[in-house]
């Protein structure tokens, strides 16, 4: 008769790590970043306070690395290679980036997002560590794929050669932060079409 088989740990912390980043999601939709404590999220993952501390400093940290994982999994759903970053080249400039922002507006406008983002945002602007970290995992990739596409039409003779990419980039996605980030108005696919219409205006090459 064969021995009964040890209980997979790793396997039990991947189910904890799954229940806390889903407890902290749902929590900060649900209540608010405020009111969202260490001891909300364990309870509500139904782990042990000291199980999350043994793993992360802060509910931040926890928040942060709980957002990564969801953007992560919705990338893998869309049918993206693990660590890829990078806009769809068609050879038609203005119809990829009207692709590519108006599904940075759909997740804006998606409360699986909204609040996690707003919380990070805010709690990064206060906490130098948290927001590098944010900065350097999140942010600076899709801001390099941006570039990186302007870099790749600069070459192909779509847009002025003297156009700086990474201004290019803050022209484009910055209007769409900003709007999401202080409410100025309505995020929609019409606002995202008008910002790509305009910023092209810009970088069309001179005769």
């Amino acid at each position: 008769m064969s021995e009964p088989k040890a209980p997979d740990a790793s396997r039990r912390s991947e189910r904890s790590r799954r229940a806390i980043f889903d407890a902290a999601l749902a929590l900060v939709s649900e209540a608010g970043y405020a009111k969202t404590t260490v001891e909300g999220i364990a309870a509500r993952a139904g782990v042990g306070k000291q199980t999350i501390y043994r793993w992360w400093p802060s509910k931040a940290a926890v928040l942060l690395d709980a957002f990564l994982d969801l953007a992560a999994r919705a990338a893998e759903e869309a049918g993206a290679a693990p660590g890829e970053t990078e806009l769809p080249d068609t050879g038609d400039l203005a119809a990829d980036l009207r692709l590519v922002l108006r599904a940075t507006v759909d997740e804006f406008n998606d409360p699986r997002y909204d609040a996690p983002t707003r919380a990070l945002a805010a709690e990064g602007s206060t906490d130098p560590e948290l927001g590098a970290r944010l900065t350097a995992a999140l942010l600076e990739p899709q801001l390099d794929a941006f570039a990186r596409r302007i870099e790749a039409a600069r070459e192909a003779g779509q847009v002025d050669p003297g156009t700086d990419a990474r201004l290019a980039t803050e022209l484009l996605v910055g209007p769409l932060h900003h709007r999401w980030l202080h409410r100025t108005g309505p995020l929609t696919h019409a606002y995202a079409d008008a910002l790509v219409a305009q910023a092209l205006r810009g970088l069309t090459p001179r005769p």
